[in-house]
């Protein structure tokens, strides 16, 4: 590895940092060049020695340009050799594949990269563990057979979602690029993927921040004595309003509405102000500061890059693990506690038969480990070139996976509380999915806890926590992909570009933030995202296995962590994973 890409005849004898005269064309010196062992994260030797000049081994081959050319971006006499094939140029052009060749280079070694190890694997299990796990996994988990559940959600982990995050850590770390310029190395005619996914990122961020909108506003309220939504003498309440944890006895009606209930649609949402999606009526002051805050936030951890965005993620991403296992230890002291986790484990094999359960099991897999919004592509283009991202791959899947069982004990250790409560059953309870599964049914429950104050204020604190990280995730997954396509206009104006793009998406979330704006987001999470991303996944994967070809990917892989993917990884790259996609 210490030998220079090209043989020894090709330098030629003058001094360093002088310009060389070879063949009639002016040459840099090949000693000022990048040296090939300073940093095993920026360019190394192809393994395969052919005997042919070596190529860059980050992706740099002939379908990069039109005219190929050798890693140091010398000049040859008569050959540039790419990987396939073997192209006679005139003298004229191997100047022009020179200067491409010096270009790369100089790309590659002005890219950042993580600080430390943790800093990257925290911003994974960051963006991975989200909002969704919290709310998401356990309603599909009780819905699809408690327990049984566990079985279809497994193997669709094992041979749907790992392999295709395995997949993206290991093309993003190789290839060194965005969402966008790494398909002219895989595949140029899938360009278009990359915009996708660009796409997507954007309307993501514009409906899933005002989630954290609610929760701040939320988080506002409950720095109070007694929590807003305890009650039914508020502004707000309507004559339905029924507070059966009261001390009087209640008598529950079909009309009986929750004072919890009353204060996320009335005085959050102010839902009964729209009449759908028709008619979304004004724009909530208050949810627009709350979400300008966000982005503000948003903005300052990740105008710098994977440096500042790396040691944000320490608190984000393991603030959240601190507060479930404080709610973990309270759910379980609460009286009824035990009829929650019975009806969340309780297995029903019956439902194993339907199809739409190992439906859900292979969507929920697949949105929980995220491949397909650019942001595993982009945070491994920051690692060294040989960090086993094979190892990042499984424990990071791993480590998300195990967060949705366990917040699944925190969210019904609580619902068997309200069950208890109501004397109603568990299903009965239950019934809220998404959003008000926390904003209704658990803030109702920790309002009615000693100490509600304070469990409200680290919930809450909580659901910010976890979306924040996914919100810089989607954001750099674009960033990224942009500065690499077009590192020519933006590459030195980061900052300018970061801040156009959180106003472009605060001015889109305008339209959630009207009186009608759960609409909106009920809209966009429903039909937007899902079948968009997975449509993306499967181009992308079908792109990798057998337009790239998997013999190439794994020699890719081989060349960073030393040894190649099994037969396992590469049946589930070529068939197993699309056909989980499709």
């Amino acid at each position: 590895e210490t030998e220079p890409l090209t043989s020894k005849k090709d330098v030629s004898d003058c001094n360093e940092g002088e310009d060389c005269k070879e063949n009639g064309l002016l040459v840099r010196n090949p000693k000022s060049a990048l040296r090939l062992v300073e940093d095993g994260n920026k360019v190394h030797p192809s393994q395969g020695d052919k005997g042919e000049a070596a190529q860059i081994s980050n992706g740099y081959s002939g379908v990069q340009s039109s005219v190929p050319c050798n890693g140091m971006g010398e000049v040859e006499d008569v050959q540039c050799t790419a990987p396939a094939a073997t192209t006679t140029t005139t003298t004229t052009t191997s100047t022009t594949c020179g200067a491409e060749g010096q270009q790369q280079l100089m790309e590659l070694e002005d890219r950042e990269t993580w600080s430390k190890k943790i800093d990257f694997l925290l911003s994974v299990i960051g963006y991975a563990v989200d909002l969704g796990n919290v709310w998401r996994f356990p309603y599909i988990c009780y819905q699809n057979g408690g327990g049984a559940f566990l079985i279809p959600y497994t193997i669709m982990a094992i041979f749907g979602g790992i392999p295709l995050f395995y997949m993206e850590l290991a093309l993003g770390q190789y290839h060194r690029n965005g969402c966008i310029s790494i398909w002219r190395k895989i595949c140029p005619i899938f360009k278009g993927i990359g915009f996708a996914i660009c796409i997507i990122d954007l309307y993501v961020a514009s409906y899933y921040n005002t989630i954290m909108a609610w929760a701040f506003y939320y988080l506002i309220s409950s720095f109070t004595a007694e929590l807003p939504w305890t009650s039914c003498t508020n502004a707000w309440n309507t004559g339905n309003c029924t507070n059966y944890f009261s001390k009087d006895n209640v008598s529950w009606s079909l009309h009986s509405i929750s004072p919890a209930e009353e204060f996320y649609t009335r005085q959050v949402l102010q839902v009964h102000k729209s009449n759908g999606l028709d008619d979304l009526g004004g724009i909530s002051w208050q949810l627009t500061l709350c979400l300008l805050l966000i982005f503000t936030i948003v903005y300052f951890s990740i105008w710098k890059g994977v440096k500042t965005s790396g040691k944000v993620v320490w608190v984000t991403a393991t603030f959240p693990y601190v507060i479930l296992f404080i709610l973990l230890v309270r759910g379980a002291t609460l009286p009824g506690a035990w009829r929650g986790v019975l009806y969340y484990l309780k297995p029903d094999w019956q439902k194993l038969l339907a199809t739409e359960v190992w439906v859900d099991a292979a969507a929920q897999i697949f949105f929980s480990l995220g491949p397909g919004f650019g942001v595993l592509l982009a945070y491994a283009s920051y690692n060294k070139f040989h960090n086993n991202c094979y190892q990042d791959a499984l424990v990071t899947s791993t480590v998300n996976c195990v967060t949705s069982f366990v917040s699944g004990f925190v969210i019904f250790t609580v619902l068997g509380y309200m069950a208890e409560m109501r004397n109603e059953d568990v299903s009965e309870v239950a019934k809220d999915t998404g959003p008000s599964l926390l904003f209704i049914t658990y803030a109702e429950a920790i309002a009615n806890m000693p100490a509600s104050t304070f469990f409200a204020i680290i919930f809450f604190l909580m659901l910010l926590t976890l979306g924040l990280d996914s919100t810089f995730a989607g954001l750099e997954g674009v960033i990224t992909g942009v500065l690499d396509e077009f590192p020519h206009v933006w590459s030195k104006r980061r900052e300018l570009f970061v801040l156009g793009l959180t106003i472009v998406c605060f001015l889109g979330s305008l339209a959630t933030l009207t009186f009608g704006g759960a609409y909106v987001v009920k809209l966009f999470e429903e039909y937007a995202t899902g079948p968009a991303v997975l449509t993306v996944v499967f181009l992308e994967a079908v792109a990798v296995a057998w337009f790239y070809g998997i013999t190439q990917f794994c020699n890719d892989v081989k060349e960073m962590l030393g040894f190649a993917p099994g037969w396992y990884w590469r049946v589930c790259w070529v068939a197993i994973s699309p056909i989980f996609l499709l």
